[in-house]
């Protein structure tokens, strides 16, 4: 059976933020995707925690390119998930993520694939990661967020739910 995508809800930034955050996301899904599109007010990196998790329970392996390179990479125990490590947001070249979610709502530790892409002044830029949350709650809250800057206002994330994935 195919899958369906259903918006589940949409910020768009009125004012710059240091985070959005999708709450009470119910469980009648199978799979979950957030997009986000926008810019940072300097050029800092985009995170996401489950369930307001700061414990050291997120783990990525990462491949990107930019046109002139390859690169690979991992990290372990972190207290979030690094949904750009090679790569900021830009003040003023906007990035696309999406951020997919398997069996949010199961009771075994939680996968993820992150997909970015953004044009880096006439240099294409793509990244690939998996992630691991060590956790076996349901998930039910994501939140987006940077440290020490703030998500510029026009910036705009959805979550949608999968269903029959």
């Amino acid at each position: 059976m195919p899958a369906t995508y259903e918006p589940i809800a949409t910020t768009t930034l009125s004012t710059a933020a240091s985070s959005i955050t999708f709450s009470s996301i119910p469980s009648t899904y199978t799979d979950l995707r957030v997009v986000f599109v926008g810019t940072g007010t300097t050029s800092v990196g985009l995170k996401a925690r489950f369930n307001g998790d700061t414990g050291t329970n997120y783990s990525y392996t990462e491949l990107f390119g930019n046109g002139t390179g390859v690169f690979s990479g991992r990290g372990t125990s972190l207290n979030y998930f690094s949904l750009d490590p090679q790569r900021n947001l830009s003040t003023t070249i906007p990035i696309m993520n999406t951020l997919d979610v398997f069996s949010y709502a199961g009771s075994t530790n939680k996968t993820t694939l992150v997909t970015q892409s953004d044009d880096e002044n006439g240099v294409g830029v793509i990244l690939n990661m998996a992630h691991l949350w060590r956790s076996t709650s349901a998930i039910n809250e994501i939140s987006l967020l940077v440290f020490s800057s703030t998500i510029t206002a026009g910036s705009i994330a959805t979550l949608y739910g999968i269903k029959n994935a």
